[in-house]
């Protein structure tokens, strides 16, 4: 009986062992890829990798403002937004003519182009979202309609987030976060600003960057409602969250900490801004949003990220609350690594994730590269990111 009773004690130390092994290689794994356990990844880069969108100086579009033929996409083509219809990919990206010098001197424009790899695309000749004649004028002229988001919703609506983008006379620009809706990513119809109201009524209107919390429905990311709204993070340098029950009328909601959910870390990949990604994942695990963090002034050799460079970062938010956040991944799960990624209009480096989207049974995430360039890179699917956890708030079952 002491024999048996001993071996059971062993296997029991043994299991245990294993279990505190196993937690300790995730928790270095996560310290090295910046992919916790309940993140999205590891995503790879194809073989051979190369920009899967560029620029074309021979692309003309008739220009509905200056009233005459522009080149426009003829010096960048970068920070893409992604959606999957009719078992293709369809990647609305940002396109910037040759009308003017330097980081928002020129105009921009959305292109499409769609793909049955994911990989490989073929561009629209003309773009698809411009600067027009419309009641967005004021807001998006001279300067454009700027990095793109794409969601679904239930019915089949695409609801475009970007960025209103305006040069101010005399220098500097105002910026809005705007909104979009199409039946067939062709034609739109521009909703202006995103507006918003705090708790004590005042207005709020974000200038750019928002990620809607999704989840996925078959082989779609379709906008999730949680708590019977829908929930948006929203920002450059200090992140918010706002929620919506019709995607039209917003409310900021406070976390315990107040209005702003996270912000720039010291010493971390992300110490200039934080800036939010592609759409939110909502998950078994909670709510996963990608995130864009900029470096300051100082390279994190250790880490491989360079001064002033843009990676990607995952925070984990509670399914429940939104506004709680879980854990925040101390190391960034994509870096610029590639020449094409650290060359460019912004020499720093970027790789600016803005395109997430679930397809052939694998993630694709596609990014802007040092604001000149498309790249993507792919990840497997574990099947707890197919499901929203039980009793996630939407009167339906986790799935």
């Amino acid at each position: 009986m002491k024999i048996f009773k001993t071996s059971l004690l062993l296997l029991a130390l043994c299991a245990l062992l294993q279990s505190v092994s196993a937690a300790e290689g995730t928790a270095r794994a996560a310290a090295t890829t910046g992919v916790p356990e309940w993140g999205l990844g590891p995503f790879t880069r194809p073989a051979d990798a190369q920009p899967i969108i560029k620029p074309d100086p021979a692309s003309v579009f008739d220009c509905p403002m200056r009233k005459a033929p522009v080149h426009w996409e003829a010096k960048h083509t970068f920070n893409p937004a992604a959606i999957v219809k009719d078992g293709k990919v369809y990647v609305l990206y940002r396109a910037e003519d040759d009308n003017g010098a330097g980081i928002g001197g020129m105009t921009s424009r959305l292109g499409l182009a769609v793909s049955e790899d994911g990989i490989h695309f073929k561009k629209m000749p003309e773009p698809v979202f411009f600067p027009a004649e419309d009641a967005q004028k004021e807001n998006e002229w001279e300067g454009g309609c700027e990095d793109p988001r794409l969601v679904e919703t239930e019915d089949g609506t695409y609801v475009l987030l970007y960025t209103e983008y305006k040069r101010i006379k005399g220098g500097g620009a105002g910026t809005k976060l705007g909104m979009a809706t199409s039946k067939d990513l062709l034609q739109w119809t521009k909703l202006g600003p995103v507006v918003g109201t705090d708790p004590g009524g005042k207005q709020i209107i974000p200038n750019k960057s928002a990620s809607l919390v999704c989840k996925v429905v078959g082989d779609r990311l379709i906008a999730a409602k949680i708590n019977g709204r829908y929930w948006l993070y929203v920002g450059e340098k200090k992140i918010i969250l706002m929620s919506s029950a019709d995607l039209l009328k917003w409310d900021t909601k406070f976390s315990s900490r107040g209005p702003v959910l996270f912000d720039k870390r010291e010493g971390k990949f992300d110490s200039d801004f934080p800036e939010c990604g592609p759409p939110a994942l909502l998950t078994e695990k909670g709510i996963v949003l990608m995130y864009n963090g900029k470096n300051g002034r100082v390279a994190l050799d250790d880490i491989g990220v360079g001064a002033a460079a843009y990676s990607g970062g995952q925070i984990l938010f509670s399914a429940a609350d939104p506004a709680k956040m879980l854990d925040r991944a101390d190391v960034p799960f994509i870096k610029p690594e590639l020449p094409w990624e650290k060359s460019g209009q912004y020499a720093s480096g970027t790789t600016f994730i803005e395109g997430l989207v679930l397809f052939k049974n694998q993630w694709f995430l596609y990014y802007g590269c040092a604001d000149t360039f498309v790249g993507v890179a792919i990840a497997p699917v574990q099947p707890w990111q197919l499901r929203a956890p039980a009793g996630n708030g939407t009167g339906q079952p986790g799935k």
